[in-house]
């Protein structure tokens, strides 16, 4: 983190001999815009950073309507980070709109996770984190050395992996523009087509804020197409290149803390409030898709027996379920002192690292709007009088593969995931008040999504 404050910002800038201030916010498609300022003198930067500037709203959301288009771009000092990519010394910096009025532009996505995050510790007292998996391919002429077999490259290392250098710089540089990146590994998909290797990767992160977590993930994309750019080749996040081919997805890790501290599992059990949020998203989430998979490749990819959900459930390390409750460290055992004879055991309780992973979304979904509508559906069922009764039904068990035909009954009980973007606009219909309610999502907004996900 560069500043907390403006005048921190500003000192840095004076300081670093900053040339160059870039305003960034997204608009409709999701994409990182750029505003660019040359800095001529104290002054004026601060009167950059305090009035922030006005941009062409009608350009950049579709709903907006030319005669009335002006909008604010004010930055968020918080934000600020050193942009890798230039030569000269350059800030750049996340911004919010504003309205004419000076108020928030209620239609914006990064406004709009806002007010949910808002909503939900008003109503509940809870915090939500999470985290983001960024699958993607990289896309390059072919190489003939060290081949990796199809579907094959889960956790290869270099000189199989090809791109393990762009990976951990990619990683690097997300770092320090205050990303707080987990790991990083190659995955499963590897195959070649017409001369060129596609060759697919991942980038996990930690849980944070679920603000600060949209934000690190849309620099995170930017740094990594533009690091790509450099390198010569192409990243894509397109959910499904070829069919037969494993997917890339965008799974969201969740969790839950009241006064900073972790609500998620306790004495090695996961908790009722737990059980009560995957309930929600268990009740939401045939409507969740409208957020989370908007492209019609998004639907290629949610088929059966890809690693990829279709039915409604949840359950323990399957990553057949809509919601994995991943291993959470619970129960205590010190495995690093196994691991290593001699050292002391430290019976360190390490189930705060505790989540569940929402495992159906991509990352084609604006990520502000995709993290908002996860938020509600949380909120919904931590609020729903018979959200444990919804849990236990949606409930299956350890290893418990629904695409096999031996679980065919349990697959049949259960309700199954919109098959095309105009099934999950039907859904969301159903379930808009989900997220319309406490203003967080306005309806003209809802209205907008329904109308666009039944035109493609």
């Amino acid at each position: 983190m560069i500043a907390n404050n403006r005048a921190e910002l500003v000192e840095y800038c004076l300081n670093q001999k900053v040339e160059v201030l870039n305003f960034h916010y997204c608009g409709w498609d999701g994409r990182l815009k750029t505003l660019n300022f040359v800095i001529r003198d104290k002054e004026h930067l601060e009167n950059i950073l305090e009035s922030g500037e006005r941009v062409d709203g009608s350009s950049l959301f579709p709903f907006i309507e030319a005669g009335k288009s002006d909008l604010y771009v004010i930055p968020r000092y918080r934000t600020a980070f050193r942009n890798p990519f230039e030569d000269v010394p350059t800030v750049d910096v996340l911004c919010s709109f504003f309205n004419r009025d000076g108020e928030p532009f209620e239609s914006s996505s990064q406004y709009i996770l806002s007010k949910a995050s808002k909503s939900l510790y008003e109503r509940t007292g809870l915090k939500m984190q999470a985290m983001g998996e960024l699958e993607y391919y990289v896309i390059a002429p072919e190489d003939p050395l060290y081949p990796v077999a199809d579907q094959k490259g889960y956790h290869e290392s270099a000189p199989f992996n090809k791109f393990t250098d762009l990976r951990v710089e990619a990683m690097r540089l997300i770092t320090a523009a205050g990303g707080e990146v987990k790991y990083g590994h190659s995955e499963v998909g590897n195959f070649t087509k017409d001369g060129n290797i596609y060759e697919q990767n991942e980038i996990e992160f930690t849980p944070v804020d679920i603000e600060k977590a949209a934000d690190q993930l849309v620099i995170a994309k930017w740094i990594m197409q533009q690091l790509a750019y450099q390198y010569g080749v192409t990243i894509t996040f397109d959910p499904k290149l070829a069919i037969g081919k494993a997917g890339s997805g965008m799974h969201v890790h969740c969790k839950f803390t009241r006064d900073g501290e972790s609500v998620m599992a306790k004495n090695g059990e996961l908790t009722d409030t737990a059980k009560k949020a995957i309930a929600g998203f268990m009740d939401a989430g045939t409507s969740l898709p409208a957020w989370g998979n908007p492209s019609r490749n998004s639907f290629e990819r949610l088929v059966p027996n890809q690693e990829a959900p279709t039915s409604l459930c949840w359950s323990y390390s399957n990553r057949s379920a809509l919601v994995r409750v991943p291993l959470g460290w619970i129960n205590r055992e010190d495995m690093a002192a196994k691991a290593n004879p001699g050292e002391k055991v430290l019976n360190k309780d390490f189930s705060g690292k505790q989540t569940f992973e929402w495992r159906a979304s991509d990352a084609t979904a604006d990520i502000y709007l995709l993290m908002a509508a996860l938020c509600c559906a949380a909120r919904h069922g931590l609020e729903c009088e018979n959200a444990l009764d919804i849990a236990e039904k949606t409930y299956v068990g350890l290893g418990v593969n629904i695409h096999s035909k031996d679980n065919a009954s349990i697959k049949d009980a259960l309700e199954q995931l919109p098959a095309s973007c105009e099934k999950s606009a039907e859904e969301l219909q159903k379930d808009r008040s989900i997220y319309s309610e406490n203003g967080v999502f306005p309806d003209a907004l809802i209205d907008y999504q329904i109308k666009y996900l039944k035109s493609i």
